[in-house]
């Protein structure tokens, strides 16, 4: 990894803790940062020999930033935090000069993982996701002038809250709304969504459920499925596991992973098994528009 150059594009909390996880990654590596206003062809014509750039700019920014991206460099590895847009956009990805990632960490969650090889050859009936925080609690600066309750940038429960979104596709595939509910109900100082409530189904008839919120005073993120002969709990905040299978129950705790570090560090060593790809980003994009027209007739 030594003499590997990295540029962070954004100065807010996850552009930390995108450097926190490269110096773990190794000290040799050169990090860069730019605020994403001051990302442009004039800064690039004066710095351009990197490696690898990751973008932590308001997702209302990014069609640009790769834009951008791709008129200067080639053959170059990109993240992208997620979610890869604000909204869904038509791409020609086979045309694109450089290899593009979005930051959907928790693939690497030992829990995700452990759930997607476990049930890989299991008979599902139910999946239950909920995911509940509470929003001004994210940052310390004041959440009412942060991306996440801003509509113009790219914020709001839908698009923030999407990894959920993410890993239940990238676990199950082929998923079909039935009913979503998506708009504001608290009394949070923004003027995004705060609320999603969705159902889905997918081609082996499995019903999903999914709720996601961040006005809740209490932190949730769990999967609960039901299955031929077994049950499971994951929790992502706890990381562990639960599953009761023929009347055993068997309990998995997992340490503390470092996921971001995991991420960047298969980013940079070119090994990019079960990284999100932009095609990938653009099906979530897809499944959230989506979810959004069948909200309004709900």
């Amino acid at each position: 990894m030594k003499n590997k150059k990295v540029l962070i594009v954004g100065t807010g909390n996850i552009a930390l803790t995108h450097k926190k996880s490269i110096k773990k990654i190794s000290k040799k590596i050169s990090i860069s940062r730019v605020a994403s206003r001051n990302f442009n062809q004039k800064y690039l014509n004066k710095n351009r020999n990197f490696d690898f750039i990751i973008i932590c700019s308001p997702a209302t920014k990014h069609l640009n930033d790769l834009k951008l991206i791709e008129k200067n460099f080639k053959k170059l590895n990109v993240l992208i935090e997620k979610p890869l847009f604000d909204q869904y956009k038509k791409i020609n990805t086979s045309s694109l000069k450089n290899r593009y990632f979005i930051g959907y960490n928790l693939r690497f969650h030992p829990v995700v993982d452990y759930i997607k090889k476990f049930t890989s050859k299991k008979k599902v009936f139910f999946v239950n996701v909920f995911c509940t925080s509470f929003l001004p609690d994210w940052r310390k600066k004041d959440y009412k002038k942060s991306v996440s309750a801003s509509k113009k940038l790219g914020g709001g429960v839908l698009l923030e809250l999407s990894h959920e979104i993410d890993y239940i596709y990238w676990i199950f595939k082929n998923l079909k709304i039935d009913y979503s509910f998506n708009k504001k109900i608290s009394n949070l100082k923004i003027n995004t969504d705060d609320i999603l409530c969705m159902f889905m189904n997918d081609k082996n008839n499995i019903t999903f459920n999914v709720v996601l919120n961040f006005f809740s005073k209490i932190n949730n993120r769990k999967i609960h499925i039901d299955g031929k002969d077994f049950s499971l709990c994951g929790d992502l905040i706890k990381n562990e596991l639960i599953i009761k299978k023929n009347y055993r129950n068997i309990k998995k705790k997992f340490g503390i992973i470092d996921t971001y570090y995991i991420q960047n560090k298969k980013i940079l060593g070119r090994r990019y098994e079960n990284l999100c790809n932009l095609n990938e980003g653009l099906r979530t994009l897809r499944l959230i528009k989506k979810i959004k027209l069948n909200a309004k007739k709900n």
